[in-house]
């Protein structure tokens, strides 16, 4: 008996000390992403900047954003939800905690279920999914070229929670599809793709679809946006849900709700 407590007890230190350590190691990769942003939030949005936007792109910054208010430079959130490890499993809850760089593209999330804790990254031009299970064993450590296009992806679709990193920029080309969609044309250094995005008649996103990387093929890859709320002065979606869409159907993997989001707060203060 006073064995199996002691086998216990270790594991318990064991998985402690895996969650220490892979908290201080998100915290740095934070400091990272923060020390390479460039600071824009004194750069102020106008609605002259839509001249000569399609309509519906028009509508939706007409929707979201002010006049004459601050560019968005960082954002913090946390999110619930729901997840899937696998496109055959059955959901399972994941809580999230995410930080974007907007003029310098970079983020970093990590999601926390019962099991497994997942890192998904792009920091410094360099894209990482890493996958541990209880914190301590390292079973997905994806790196390289489509995984940095697929991170971008992730960037550009999550840009609808800090949507001043939609305007038309040196990375962002509009161009009109018609009253209710439009392709979102992204370049950043080596990597470029397309979106299809569509808008309703009020002026959401209400999708963004785009061709990413599936196990070495591209497969069209869906985000769903929904139950826009007005948060720190910006529309934002709190809801969202991503979706392959395959020959075989569509298959939803990840369905988030947004519960907490700060802009532009250094990181010096506390974390959400």
């Amino acid at each position: 008996m006073i064995l199996l407590l002691m086998i216990i007890g270790v594991l318990l230190l064991v998985v402690l000390l895996g969650k220490i350590t892979m908290f201080l190691k998100f915290k740095n990769q934070v400091k990272v992403l923060y020390s390479n942003a460039l600071n824009i939030s004194d750069k102020t949005y106008t609605i002259s900047q839509l001249n000569g936007l399609p309509e519906p792109v028009q509508r939706y910054f007409n929707y979201v954003l002010k006049d004459g208010m601050s560019y968005i430079s960082l954002v913090r959130l946390k999110h619930n939800g729901l997840f899937k490890t696998n496109l055959k499993k059955a959901f399972i809850n994941i809580k999230g905690e995410q930080y974007f760089s907007a003029q310098k593209p970079q983020f970093i999330w990590k999601g926390t279920t019962l099991f497994f804790t997942a890192r998904d990254s792009f920091i410094a031009d360099n894209g990482n999914l890493k996958v541990s299970l209880f914190n301590i064993f390292t079973v997905v450590d994806g790196k390289g070229t489509e995984i940095n296009e697929g991170e971008m992806q992730r960037w550009l679709a999550e840009s609808v929670w800090f949507p001043t990193n939609l305007l038309p920029s040196e990375n962002i080309t509009w161009i009109a599809i018609d009253e209710n969609s439009a392709k979102l044309s992204f370049l950043y250094k080596e990597i470029s793709f397309d979106c299809i995005v569509t808008f309703n008649t009020v002026g959401e996103i209400v999708t963004m679809e785009t061709q990413r990387f599936m196990t070495n093929k591209r497969e069209p890859w869906l985000c769903k946006m929904e139950n826009y709320k007005e948060i720190n002065g910006v529309k934002i979606p709190v809801s969202a849900e991503v979706i392959w869409k395959l020959k075989a159907g569509d298959f939803s993997y990840a369905k988030f709700k947004v519960t907490a989001i700060k802009y532009n707060q250094n990181i010096s203060k506390r974390i959400l």
